[in-house]
């Protein structure tokens, strides 16, 4: 986890500036371990975000809004009841470790003065957001209720003292030279350089730990026993810039982009060089950082857990069609042949008086070859030779009215199929929850997934990928069929560029020509941009063809995304994200 105790402490400096003087306004507590306090400070209104979720516990403002029960939690309506109205006197971290309290001044039922204390524990697992009397720190309440059932240890219980978790490592601030040789010396020398750190020093994750060694030039995995004396300098030496810059507030929150997707790596309030500086966002705010960490990332995961679950879905609809293609196929071979099965009823019922009842094959001279060559009949010696003949004929029928079927329905399945495929790498292609939705709306709409399809209240609409070329001419590209459909046949007009990955699924793109002639360099970036939003992302030397709009149909009763086109070129180009990334993109 990047939320150590620098990064609190990072916040706290920064809320200090904030919050001190402000009145609780409101408090909402939209998850069972999540609150919001609104607090209008300044003229200002600032809502405060505090987790106690297992798999990302934080403190920090938000600007983003969360949609509450409509019957708030108790825990919730004891806060409201301890703190509504109250005045911010305190915000401050407990030493370097994780544990923020947020002092509030508030009136009680008699209407004294009363000072609660708003402890948030940020410990994995065992976080917690504790209410406490100021004065004797008793336990009010706690989001999470720690019996003795759950821990023997320290028990979180209402009427109970509140104590620390039990806490055995130094505080770095206060730490001397001789306290980090000592510790130094006397860790097992088979513990991990960067474990050292996080071990031994409250407020030092593994993230800074390894920032420590990468400034020292000290691989991470070295064991302690194999450092030289130059080399424990050189990592004391590190350690000390460190702790300078967090004692004197020399913050520079950064954001750490992933190499791979749109999510972050992570996060943290000094500067961090391990990742290189390709990836690497600042912020003015430490609670800027978290918010877009935590919020995208977090919209992000549920948008590659939807995902996923509807990419389940779709594969196995996918392969049960693949199957059907297959066996379909394999029909149509064997209908083909099925004039030999009139043949050898034709030859039967000519031969009747020849044939005796119970022979498994009858060998006859077939008449329908000009040198009368004989040719070997199978027969069933359960029926007679008038029943094998009548079954020759009925076998013939029926292959005869299968083939003209499978003329029709083999089209149809492999219009499935590429209807599915594109599905498929339409979902890949989505950044949005609405545009999962609007899939999925698609998908239970055409008979592939059940339920029923939900009323957008709102009448939002999800928003296609708008790049700008070098030439300044504006690019489309859709993420799913329904904005395919949109930009292709509402908004492109007739003399646009049209351009599609070849023979393969892929994104509707669309350059707005604006009635002038599109350079070579702009249906370059194009290709590339449909090349990359296509099945083919990952292959060299893509074919994608492209037209004018004009010449781009939808075939009647076609599914959503599907046209046809004519009079089209194509271009060959390799899409890599390098490529992609040069392009400009304009944030709708």
């Amino acid at each position: 986890m990047s939320l150590d105790g620098i990064v609190i402490r990072n916040i706290v400096f920064e809320l200090n500036d904030l919050l001190l003087g402000g009145r609780v306004d409101k408090i909402y507590q939209h998850e069972k371990d999540e609150v919001i306090i609104n607090i209008y400070n300044k003229g200002k209104n600032h809502r405060l975000l505090i987790s106690s979720s297992s798999n990302s516990p934080r403190l920090h403002l938000t600007k983003y809004s969360m949609e509450n029960p409509p019957t708030p939690p108790m825990f919730c309506m004891l806060l409201r009841k301890h703190l509504s109205g109250g005045i911010v006197l305190n915000i401050e971290q407990h030493e370097m470790d994780r544990i923020i309290f947020i002092d509030i001044s508030s009136l009680d039922e008699l209407g004294d003065i009363s000072v609660k204390r708003l402890i948030i524990e940020i410990m994995g697992k065992h976080s917690n957001i504790i209410l406490v009397d100021k004065a004797s720190l008793r336990i009010i309440d706690a989001i999470k209720k720690v019996t003795p059932d759950i821990s023997s240890v320290r028990q979180v219980l209402p009427g109970l003292s509140y104590t620390f978790a039990k806490q055995d490592r130094l505080n770095p601030l206060i730490s001397t030279e001789s306290d980090f040789y000592s510790l130094l010396e006397n860790d097992n020398k088979n513990k991990q350089v960067n474990k050292f750190f996080y071990t031994n020093f409250s407020g030092l994750g593994p993230l800074i730990s390894k920032e420590i060694c990468s400034i020292a030039g000290i691989d991470i995995d070295r064991p302690l026993g194999t450092l030289s004396e130059r080399e424990k300098k050189d990592l004391y030496k590190s350690f000390a810039s460190i702790i300078e810059k967090v004692k004197e507030h020399d913050f520079h929150p950064v954001l750490i982009k992933n190499d791979y997707g749109g999510d972050y790596a992570a996060f943290h309030s000094l500067d961090i060089n391990q990742f290189g500086v390709r990836n690497k966002i600042y912020r003015e705010s430490i609670n800027e950082v978290l918010d877009i960490y935590y919020t995208e990332n977090d919209k992000l995961d549920r948008i590659r857990q939807k995902s996923q679950s509807m990419k389940k879905s779709i594969q196995v609809i996918l392969e049960r069609s693949l199957n059907k293609l297959a066996k379909q196929k394999q029909e149509l071979l064997e209908s083909e042949d099925r004039e030999k099965y009139k043949i050898y009823a034709d030859l039967i019922s000519a031969n009747l008086h020849r044939i005796e009842k119970g022979v498994e094959k009858v060998e006859l001279e077939n008449f329908y070859d000009e040198s009368m060559k004989k040719i070997t009949i199978p027969l069933d010696k359960k029926y007679s030779p008038v029943e094998n003949a009548q079954r020759y004929y009925k076998k013939y029928a029926k292959l005869k009215n299968a083939y003209n079927l499978l003329l029709d329905k083999i089209p149809e399945t492999e219009q499935e199929i590429e209807y599915l495929e594109n599905v498929l790498n339409n979902i890949d292609n989505c950044t949005e929850l609405i545009e999962l939705e609007e899939i999925k709306e698609e998908l239970i709409l055409e008979g592939y997934l059940k339920g029923k399809n939900k009323k957008n209240k709102d009448n939002k609409t999800s928003k296609p990928y708008h790049f700008i070329s070098s030439d300044g001419f504006h690019i489309f590209v859709g993420k799913n069929n329904k904005q395919n459909d949109f930009l292709t046949l509402k908004a492109a007009s007739k003399k646009d560029i049209w351009l599609h990955a070849q023979k393969m699924p892929g994104s509707h793109v669309i350059i707005k020509s604006e009635n002038k002639q599109v350079p070579d360099k702009t249906l370059e970036e194009a290709a590339i941009l449909a090349a990359y939003y296509s099945k083919g992302r990952n292959s060299n030397n893509v074919a994608v063809d492209y037209t004018e709009r004009k010449n781009v149909k939808k075939p009647k009763n076609a599914k959503l995304g599907m046209v046809i086109y004519d009079d089209y070129e194509t271009i060959f180009v390799t899409p890599k994200k390098e490529y992609i990334e040069k392009i400009k993109r304009v944030e709708e």
